[in-house]
């Protein structure tokens, strides 16, 4: 039996930007990168998903959601 091969984030990302730029067809991308054209197609989906947390920058409300402030600490360090 041959084993799986792992890939790095670092390949995965080179070949989703290929795949989401769409200057090549994802068929020649897998021949390229030697990747069954189904697994590009996973990890562009993957990274379409996680898109959006990946860009979030965290000042929004729903980042500071769950976070306690200590209040008191605040108005001392104003004072």
């Amino acid at each position: 039996m041959s084993q799986r091969r792992n890939f790095g984030a670092v390949f995965k990302s080179k070949v989703v930007v290929a795949a989401i730029q769409g200057a090549k067809a994802l068929n020649e991308i897998a021949s390229q990168y030697e990747v069954h054209p189904n697994q590009i197609s996973q990890w562009k989906k993957q990274a379409i998903e996680r898109l959006p947390e990946v860009m979030a920058d965290g000042r929004g409300k729903e980042a500071r959601k769950g976070k306690p402030v200590d209040e008191a600490a605040l108005h001392a360090t104003i004072r």
